[in-house]
């Protein structure tokens, strides 16, 4: 017989087969069981985070939603004029009108403008002057007497003096909002330099830290949380102040919107510019905030 049978092929090794499995497992567009495991668990962690931050965010803007339900529904119940209190919609509605034609754009960038640069020349000044007063004792003794007397002296009460020598114009309102800006950056500053730990000053003195290290390494770093308070609050007072500079000879500005709106008896329009300030105000704090993280990293760190 002629014809022969094919004889059937070897099995393959067991090392083979092996790595026939992980080179199909290798190839794209497949997944093992492990992988599909791993991904379920990442999405559910990621649905999770994403479920805990809509959570954190509910709760913290609550109170937020039933002051709007509230300021909505109790004019319109009745419970108060809506003639002085309007509903909430009316003073949005009333905002965005402004926001179209223009009016809160120039408003705003009016106010802006003149907080910022008193702000900033607040920390421009007082930062320095509180780590001298601070850290040297002959200015600190000179310049006490003077700083006692002016701290116990309202920014508001002094307004009239600096529009009768710097005039109605902007250098009136920007050293006003100066003045009122300086004083908690000053006084945060000196606290925070008189207030460093001894043991972390007699530390670094004993491992042969000159005067000038010493302040720029251990003092300084030590009296960045105090001098930022005071920075907030300095943010603060720039936006409360600035309504009355905007009120006393003012064209333009959020504090000369809330007045003419309420002198011509515009209760929307003054309900919006009361709602602008008080983002405006929130913004910057909120800038504060992510700047004073930026500058005490360490205090993460530790």
């Amino acid at each position: 017989m002629a014809d022969t049978l094919a004889a059937p092929s070897a099995p393959a090794s067991e090392p083979a087969v092996r790595a026939t499995v992980i080179s199909e497992a290798a190839l794209p567009g497949t997944s093992t069981p492990e992988a599909a495991l791993a991904g379920d668990t990442a999405s559910r962690s990621a649905a999770s985070r994403a479920a805990a931050r809509a959570a954190l965010l509910l709760r913290r803007s609550l109170a937020l939603l039933l002051l709007a339900a509230a300021w909505e529904l109790l004019p319109r119940a009745g419970a108060v004029d809506q003639v002085f209190v309007p509903p909430l919609s009316e003073v949005l509605i009333a905002w965005y009108d402004l926001l179209a034609g223009g009016r809160l754009v120039e408003h705003f960038q009016a106010s802006l403008i003149r907080s910022v640069s008193g702000f900033g020349l607040a920390i421009v000044l007082a930062i320095p002057l509180g780590l001298a007063i601070g850290w040297y004792r002959p200015v600190a003794d000179f310049l006490n007497p003077v700083l006692e007397l002016f701290r116990n002296t309202s920014p508001v009460a002094l307004l009239p003096v600096f529009v009768l020598i710097l005039g109605l114009g902007e250098p009136s309102k920007i050293t006003f909002i100066l003045y009122a800006c300086a004083w908690p950056i000053l006084l945060n500053t000196v606290g925070g330099v008189r207030t460093v730990e001894p043991l972390l000053i007699k530390s670094a003195r004993s491992m042969g830290l000159g005067p000038l290290r010493l302040f720029r390494k251990v003092i300084l770093p030590a009296a960045v949380p105090t001098i930022f308070t005071g920075i907030r609050l300095a943010g603060a007072y720039s936006i409360l102040v600035l309504l009355f500079a905007e009120m006393v000879g003012a064209k333009a500005g959020l504090g000369y919107l809330v007045q003419d709106a309420q002198f011509s008896f515009r209760i929307p329009d003054m309900y919006a510019g009361i709602i602008t300030i008080s983002v405006l105000g929130l913004l910057f704090n909120l800038l504060l905030l992510s700047v004073e993280r930026r500058f005490s990293t360490w205090r993460t760190s530790a």
